[in-house]
C-alpha cells in the first residue's frame, strides 16, 4: 500500500544518506560487523575512541562514555552515579529510561511539575534542610518528546549550584537537528560546557543505535565506565556503528547539515500551519516532533486504526506514556519530507479524525462501550 511515513525518528534523513551507507560498508569490509566485547574488555575501537572525542568537542565537554543504546545511557547514568542514600529530583515527564534508572537507584525520588523550576527549587530546599551530605541529581531534557517543549536550563543549573546538586540533561531529541549549528537547546540557550552531565542518543539524528554520557569530570567518566552496568556489561558499539555516527557528526557540522536542519524546520512549520488550517491542534514549540491532540483514548485509537488504511504511518501515544485524556497522534518530521507529503498527511489525519468522531458518537448512542473512553 502506498503511503507516507511520519513515524520515523530519522530527523535529518541521514539513515539512507549515500555517505553514511558508504561509510558503513567500508567499515564492515575493514573490521567486520561486531565489536565482540564490552568497552571494559577490548570492545573499543579506533572509531569509538574518535567518536568520544568528537562528542566531547561538539558539546564543549571534557569526557564521554559510550553506551549500546540511548535507553542504556539514560538508565546507566542515573543508576551508575546515584547511591541509595542520594536524592533524585526529576521533571515528571522525563523519559522512561531516566525514570527506570531512578527507581532502580534510590527510594529518594522527587518528581517536580513539568518545567516548573520554582517547584524544583522548593524540593531542593526541603532536601537540603534535612540532608546536607548526600548527593542530589537533578534530571531534565533538552526537548521533551511528547510535548515538544524545553526547560530553562540556566535556571536549573543555577539551582544546582545553589543547593550543591548535579544537573543531567537528556538531549536525545534536539542534538544535531535544532539550532544553527546543531547543538540543540543547550546551544540555543548558551549552555554549552556549563551543564555538569549531558546524555543523549544517536538514534534520532545520527543514523545509528547507541547513546552517550558527556561530563566535565574525569572521575565521573571513570566511575561510569566501571559502575554503570549498561556500559560495563554490554557489548560496545560495533565499528560500523561508531564510524557511521562519526560520519553523521561530520555531515551535521557541514553546510549540508545546516541546509538539512533548515529544510526540516521548514517542514515542521509547514506541517503545523496546515494542521491549524485543518482545525487540528498540537502540543509544544517547533521541533521534529509534532504531537496532534486527540484527547480521549477512544477517539485516538479509532483515528489510529484508520491511518494505515488511508496511507499514513504515525504513532498513537496514550496513557501511560502521557496523562489520561491527553492521547495524541505523534508525527515526526524529516528533512526529506515534501510539501506534497505534508499536505497528504494532514488530509488523511483530518479525514480519519472526522470519521472516528462519527463512529464514536454512534457507539455512544447505541450503548456505553467498555474500553471506548469518553
Amino acid at each position: 500500500m502506498l503511503g507516507v511515513n511520519f513515524a520515523s525518528q530519522d530527523y535529518l534523513s541521514l539513515a539512507s544518506h549515500p555517505a553514511i551507507k558508504a561509510t558503513a560498508i567500508e567499515t564492515i569490509e575493514r573490521c567486520g560487523v561486531h565489536s565482540a566485547g564490552s568497552p571494559a574488555l577490548v570492545g573499543n575501537t579506533s572509531y569509538s575512541v574518535a567518536l568520544e572525542r568528537k562528542i566531547a568537542e561538539f558539546l564543549a565537554m571534557d569526557h564521554v562514555v559510550l553506551y549500546p543504546t540511548g535507553w542504556a545511557a539514560g538508565f546507566g547514568v542515573v543508576k551508575g552515579l546515584v547511591r541509595s542514600a542520594d536524592h533524585i529530583v526529576m521533571d515528571m515527564l522525563a523519559h522512561s529510561c531516566l525514570q527506570e534508572g531512578a527507581h532502580a537507584a534510590s527510594t529518594n525520588l522527587h518528581l517536580f511539575r513539568h518545567l516548573d523550576n520554582e517547584y524544583c527549587r522548593n524540593i531542593l530546599a526541603k532536601i537540603r534542610a534535612k540532608d546536607k551530605e548526600n548527593g542530589i541529581l537533578v534530571i531534565t531534557e533538552g526537548l521533551f518528546s511528547m510535548d515538544s517543549d524545553t526547560p530553562d536550563l540556566a535556571v536549573l543549573q543555577a539551582l544546582c549550584h545553589e543547593f550543591n546538586a548535579t544537573l543531567v540533561v537528556d538531549v536525545a531529541h534536539d542534538l544535531g537537528c535544532l539550532g544553527e549549528d546543531g547543538r540543540g537547546h543547550i546551544g540555543l540557550q548558551n549552555m554549552l560546557g556549563k551543564v555538569a552531565i549531558v546524555m543523549g542518543s544517536f538514534s534520532k539524528t545520527f543514523a545509528s543505535n547507541g547513546g552517550f554520557v558527556a561530563c566535565k569530570s574525569r572521575a565521573v567518566q571513570e566511575y561510569l565506565r566501571f559502575y554503570s552496568a549498561p556500559a560495563t556489561f554490554s557489548n560496545a558499539l560495533s565499528p560500523a556503528q561508531a564510524a557511521t555516527i562519526l560520519k553523521a557528526f561530520e555531515i551535521v557540522a557541514s553546510a549540508e547539515g545546516h541546509a538539512l536542519r533548515r529544510k526540516m524546520l521548514a517542514n515542521v512549520l509547514s506541517l503545523r500551519r496546515e494542521l491549524k488550517q485543518a482545525g487540528l491542534d498540537y502540543y509544544g514549540d517547533p521541533s521534529a516532533i509534532v504531537c496532534v491532540k486527540m484527547g480521549s483514548e477512544g477517539l485516538a485509537r479509532l483515528v489510529s486504526r484508520r491511518l494505515i488504511e488511508l496511507g499514513l504511518v504515525a504513532n498513537l501515544v496514550e496513557f501511560p506514556a502521557v496523562p489520561k485524556g491527553a492521547a495524541r497522534i505523534r508525527m515526526q518530521v524529516m528533512a526529506n519530507h515534501s510539501e506534497e507529503n505534508i499536505a497528504y498527511a494532514v488530509r488523511i489525519l483530518a479525514t480519519a479524525k472526522a470519521e472516528a468522531e462519527l463512529e464514536l458518537d454512534e457507539l455512544r448512542r447505541i450503548k456505553p462501550v467498555k474500553g471506548v473512553a469518553a
